[in-house]
């Protein structure tokens, strides 16, 4: 069996796992469980899929039990990532929320496509309640680090599934909300597609450069410290299933790391992503940037510095964001992105 035949059966088992409630439970709070994305097989997922349609179901998640009578049709999500999941299942959710950091407000520009009909019913830190009663939905979707203070108010509402955090677990995340609205079958596919783009992109990067995979570093302006992103985050994930090498700072099973402008050589590598939170004029990117350690990165002087969208890289959280990601990882490590 070739790379990419092997390449396209693991996301199974992975999936398999994750919609087991031994591996919700395993999901942190403080950027999720190792364990929601290495767990070795628990079931045959083909069983899950062949009862994806059946209603009413119980689901399980990170605030107790969900009990949902029919399939969703009318669902509201209050995260990013939960809008990812549920237009890549082929829903258009009838309430949603911007990102955190989006303080202009609108919607993820990458899904403008699907999600035109959608109320917004944010902020996401105070979501509107009143205004998501009024929608009437079937299901609601979140995290406990999100929403664990509204999580009563909001299952009176309608039946409430949340995580127990969003970012790292992202896998993990997309097969709970598959298994509340039915589409378990069709999660496991997308994900299974997805593994195998990026693990056929991993091959033609190394491919490029001799057999060896480049590292690969992830920098995100915001206001306050600047973060780097190490392994347990929705970046390192993603990095992670291409095959790119992290250098020593963010090769750790962290979530982030804040640095200052002096520690930013932390941050070099042969192929350095930035994203900025929003508005730039908020963020340290222009102090950083500025200073004699940033311009002697080796990735500035070899021009391997590559501006990213920061609602893929980091509030998208699904699929389709990380398909975009892979585009733009492509693109910096000059190959072809993938199918």
């Amino acid at each position: 069996m070739n790379r990419s035949a092997r390449a396209r059966r693991l996301p199974v088992a992975v999936l398999a796992v994750a919609l087991s409630t031994t591996l919700l439970a395993a999901c942190g709070s403080n950027g999720g469980s190792k364990a929601a994305d290495t767990a070795e097989p628990a079931g045959d997922a083909s069983a899950a899929a062949g009862a994806a349609a059946v209603f009413p179901r119980t689901v399980t998640h990170a605030a107790g039990t969900a009990e949902i009578k029919a399939q969703p049709k009318r669902v509201v999500v209050l995260d990013s990532g939960e809008l990812d999941d549920v237009t890549l299942l082929g829903i258009t959710p009838v309430g949603a929320v911007s990102p955190h950091m989006k303080t202009e407000g609108g919607f993820p520009n990458y899904l403008k496509d699907k999600v035109k009909d959608a109320k917004d019913v944010g902020p996401m830190n105070e979501p509107n309640l009143e205004l998501i009663a009024s929608l009437k939905p079937d299901l609601i979707l979140s995290s406990k680090v999100r929403h664990a203070k509204v999580y009563d108010k909001l299952n009176a509402i309608a039946p409430t599934v949340l995580a127990e955090t969003t970012g790292f677990p992202w896998k993990a995340n997309l097969a709970l909300y598959a298994q509340a609205l039915g589409k378990e079958a069709e999660a496991k596919k997308a994900l299974t597609d997805y593994e195998a783009r990026a693990a056929e992109l991993g091959e033609a990067i190394k491919a490029k450069n001799g057999g060896t995979a480049p590292t690969a570093s992830v920098v995100r302006f915001v206001a306050g410290p600047t973060r780097l992103y190490a392994k347990a985050s929705y970046s390192g994930v993603v990095l992670k299933d291409v095959g790119l090498t992290r250098p020593a700072a963010q090769d750790v099973d962290q979530n982030i790391l804040e640095v200052s402008a002096e520690q930013i050589n932390q941050a070099d590598a042969d192929l350095v992503f930035v994203t900025v939170a929003d508005d730039p004029s908020k963020t340290k990117q222009s102090e950083v940037q500025d200073t004699p350690v940033w311009k002697g990165l080796n990735a500035v002087k070899n021009s391997k510095v590559f501006n990213v969208p920061d609602e893929t890289w980091m509030s998208g959280i699904g699929v389709q964001a990380a398909d975009a990601m892979l585009v733009d990882i492509a693109k910096a490590a000059g190959v072809d992105a993938p199918q």
